[in-house]
């Protein structure tokens, strides 16, 4: 009996390990935030970004380049919020349309997104907070 349970615990903590391993650096709370941002981008974003955050050609900028996401990191909030209008350089090339915002999302929807954006197409290994959001969101121009 005593074998079968310590096969049986060797067994779970080789199945943990094995899920919890294909995350990389993430952790369990980072992983849940991006879980529920990829619902909120396929929903909002992903008709002009793409679903891999490729963008679309010139018209739509990616969201791949995690130099402009961490350069940038206290101004996304604002621009998924209110959107941004005016020239902007992402990876390298100049883009100039419109972006309509998301008005409707609270900030731990924003802090939802923003995760699944950085880490799933930028190179972020951690997770916005909804105060960290809610700061960002009240210094909005």
């Amino acid at each position: 009996m005593k074998t079968y349970y310590l096969l049986f615990i060797g067994g779970l903590v080789f199945l943990l390990q094995l899920l919890f391993g294909c995350s990389g650096d993430l952790s369990v709370e980072t992983m849940q935030y991006a879980t529920n941002g990829q619902k909120l981008y396929t929903t909002h974003c992903q008709n002009c970004h793409g679903a891999k955050g490729a963008g679309l050609g010139e018209l739509y900028p990616p969201l791949t380049d995690a130099t402009f996401l961490n350069e940038h990191r206290s101004q996304l909030a604002c621009i998924v919020k209110n959107g941004m209008s005016g020239e902007i350089e992402v990876a390298g090339m100049i883009y100039n349309q419109q972006m309509p915002g998301v008005p409707e999302l609270t900030s731990i929807d924003i802090a939802y997104l923003l995760t699944y954006v950085t880490t799933f197409f930028g190179d972020s290994n951690t997770h916005f907070t909804q105060e960290e959001i809610e700061l960002y969101l009240n210094s909005c121009n």
